[in-house]
Order: C-alpha cells, then sequence, then structure tokens
C-alpha cells in the first residue's frame, strides 16, 4: 500500500502544475461549500434570534382563544391582570424576563402619508424590552407614565418623514369593535437593523395602550425569556393552566422552521452541484494521466501488475489530490467563513412576509458541517477516480505498448 502511494505521489509531481490546480479546484469548491452552508445556518439563527428577541420571546402565555394573526382586542381573548401575571413568572428561577404586551392594528398618518400599523403597548421599564432601548438612533425612550408619546422604527419614520418631536395620527381599532383617533409625539426612532419589523412596529406606554384601545388592564401576551433556552420545554409545561396556552418559540415560528427545512433540501442540490463540478476536475486530470501513460500501464501490466494494483494507484492518486485540496479547501473556507462571520452580508429589505430576516446576514460555522462537507468531497474524489481507474486497468498489455509507438 505505501509503495502504491509512493508511486501516485511520483506520478503527480510529473504535472505538479496540473495537479495543483486541480486540487486548487477541489479546494475551492469545499471552501464554497463551507461558505454557504455556514451563511445559511447564520441566516436561520439570525431570524430565530430576531424573533424571539423582537416579538415572539422564548414563550408567550396567551388565552386559550386569542389569535395573534387576527390580533382580537375582546377582552375574553386578552389575558387579565397581565402585570400581576408577569410579575408571578418572572419569579421563576429559570426566567430572564417577563413583561406583557398589548398588539393592536392601526394606521399611522402625517401630512398627506398614511400607512398601517401595528401599536405595541409596553412596559417601558421591563428588561423584556431593553433591546428597542438599546436601538434608539434618536430622541428620548417612553417612560411608563407617558400619555402621548411613541416610539418608531427607522424605517417607518423615513416613510412618513418624521422625526423625533414630530407629531403623528394614528387611528386605532378598539375593543367594542369600533375605532378611536389621537394625535401622539413621536418621542424617539429605533432602528433594530430588521427592516420587516421596524417599518411596521410603533411602540406607546402599555397604560396609554390599554386606554387608547379599551382593553383596560388586559393585554394580548406575556412574552417571556429564559436564561437558557433549553428550559422552554419545561417552564411551557409549568405554565399551562387551564385559562392561558402556552406557545414556544418554535410554534410561534413555525413558518421560519418550515422555511429552514426546504431551503436545506434545496441546500443539499447545490451542494451536489458544486461538488459534481469539482469531481469533474479530477476526472479530467486522471484522464489525461492514463493517455499520457499508457504504454508505462501496458509494461506494469505485461511484467505482472494486477489489475486491481493499476486501479488502487488511480485511486491513491485522487486520495492525494483530494487531501491537496482538502487542506487547501479549509484554509481558503475558514478565512472566508471568518469574514463572513464578522462582516456578514447587506442584503437590505428583502421583503421575505413572516420571516424577521435582519439587513445583513451573518456566518455561523459549525465543526459537524466541517466534518460532513470534507468527508463527502473525498468520498466524491474517490468517485471520480472509478472510470479512469477502471480504464486503465482493462488496457491491454499489447495494444498499451504499441500506442507508445
Amino acid at each position: 500500500m505505501i509503495q502504491t502511494i509512493k508511486m501516485a505521489y511520483r506520478d503527480l509531481g510529473r504535472n505538479r502544475r496540473r495537479s495543483f490546480f486541480s486540487a486548487l479546484a477541489l479546494g475551492m469548491g469545499l471552501a464554497l461549500l463551507l461558505l454557504i452552508a455556514s451563511v445559511v445556518k447564520g441566516e436561520y439563527r439570525g431570524a430565530m434570534d430576531s424573533s424571539i428577541q423582537l416579538q415572539t420571546g422564548d414563550l408567550q402565555v396567551m388565552a386559550k382563544t386569542y389569535d395573534e394573526n387576527k390580533t382580537s382586542l375582546a377582552w375574553e381573548d386578552l389575558v387579565a391582570n397581565p402585570d400581576q401575571i408577569a410579575a408571578q413568572i418572572g419569579a421563576m428561577g429559570q426566567v430572564l424576563a417577563a413583561t406583557p404586551r398589548l398588539y393592536a392594528s392601526g394606521i399611522a398618518g402625517a401630512g398627506n402619508q398614511s400607512v398601517g400599523v401595528r401599536i405595541i403597548g409596553i412596559d417601558p421599564n421591563s428588561a423584556g424590552n431593553d433591546i428597542f432601548h438599546r436601538a434608539m438612533t434618536g430622541g428620548e425612550y417612553l417612560t411608563a407614565d407617558d400619555r402621548s408619546g411613541v416610539l418608531m422604527g427607522q424605517t417607518l419614520a423615513k416613510k412618513l418623514g418624521l422625526k423625533p418631536g414630530d407629531s403623528i395620527d394614528l387611528l386605532v381599532n378598539t375593543a367594542n369593535g369600533n375605532t378611536d383617533e389621537q394625535i401622539f409625539t413621536v418621542r424617539g426612532i429605533f432602528n433594530t437593523h430588521t427592516p420587516g419589523f421596524d417599518q411596521g412596529s410603533l411602540f406607546m406606554p402599555l397604560a396609554k395602550a390599554q386606554a387608547f384601545t379599551g382593553t383596560e388592564n388586559h393585554a394580548s401576551v406575556i412574552n417571556v425569556l429564559l436564561k437558557n433556552i433549553d428550559d422552554t420545554g419545561p417552564v411551557a409545561a409549568a405554565l399551562t393552566t387551564s385559562q392561558y396556552r402556552v406557545q414556544t418559540y418554535l410554534q410561534a415560528n413555525q413558518i421560519l422552521a418550515d422555511t429552514e427545512a426546504m431551503a436545506n433540501s434545496y441546500m443539499a442540490f447545490l451542494y451536489l452541484i458544486v461538488l459534481a463540478i469539482t469531481a469533474t476536475v479530477i476526472v479530467n486530470t486522471l484522464m489525461m494521466a492514463v493517455f499520457e501513460r499508457t504504454r508505462e500501464i501496458g509494461i506494469l501490466s505485461a511484467i505482472g501488475m494486477k489489475a486491481s494494483r493499476i486501479m488502487a494507484m488511480f485511486f491513491a492518486e485522487s486520495g492525494l489530490l483530494a487531501v491537496g485540496g482538502i487542506l487547501m479547501g479549509l484554509v481558503l473556507g475558514s478565512v472566508m467563513v471568518a469574514l463572513a462571520t464578522r462582516y456578514g452580508f447587506y442584503i437590505g429589505d428583502i421583503g421575505m412576509t413572516g420571516l424577521l430576516l435582519g439587513d445583513r446576514i451573518y456566518a455561523y460555522p459549525a465543526v459537524s458541517d466541517g466534518v460532513v462537507l470534507t468527508v463527502a468531497t473525498f468520498i466524491v474524489a474517490l468517485l471520480a477516480a472509478l472510470y479512469p481507474a477502471i480504464l486503465a486497468a482493462r488496457l491491454e498489455p499489447v495494444q498499451a505498448l504499441h500506442s507508445g509507438d
């Protein structure tokens, strides 16, 4: 076996440039796959993290009849005494923060422009809403007793041409089925770098939102952030009662999970295409080696080298090319993934409904992806050597010797 590897190494050294570029092509294919795998995983994690932090929390406690898609404000669909329930949940050891939120549909108008918005009543002092405080880009953050101020996303503010201190007209649906209209002041503007969220979200203190919508002392949901996301199952089971149901972040983001599963299916085909392209490079390299060394192969057969030994020699050459390519691919891929992890790819607002994608996608490297893709690349390289190896093994010694004349 060692002798076969030595012969394969010597044969590859006959045309070092061709061997180098063949291995490089394989390495570039592997590097591209590593980048794609990390970006896809990073996109999913980024979207899920954004949804948890901005919208769903790790858990949501809500009335059994509440339908988040309809944004119902009927009292029977809401959580009564939300502050008291949030305090009880927040006392659990696994809970980082529990905060009530009230959701309502409305229309925001400024000048000659108007746009549909989601009005969200929050507790400004809750740690569960600190992400919005940190995202402030202008103006002031809300206070719990503010009765005329709102926060809005930067994307929404640009669409309406508003800045801190400007007035905005809000029309909202109320709990009794009517509408109410009031003038508010833009206290501040935030930018979560999630255009899908920022362009339609408008915040006001929970007490004011309850008074505005006629949902006194009620909230749509209790958002729960956990210290460890692995505690989601046990905490959800502990919070489930006959009156309220608990929705986990996976249940709340089912569209995202389904989209990710579909994307992974497409990615598998993409991986096969890239590996197939790189495999053709190995095939071409070894086929050229067969034609160039036809006389040599004939001599080896004439002196008694078995066909299996000849095949093993070509598999060894392919294996050496694969090892060299994989090493180059791991180095190149690591650099590419490191850059994508740090700087990401700017995508802006791509307008995907139901997914809270940030304006920049970052890679998320995983050792498991590297191992799987490395093994797959090596196997594909060996399979690529199958046809050239069989062709070389089947050469008749007499015809091979004459072909060199």
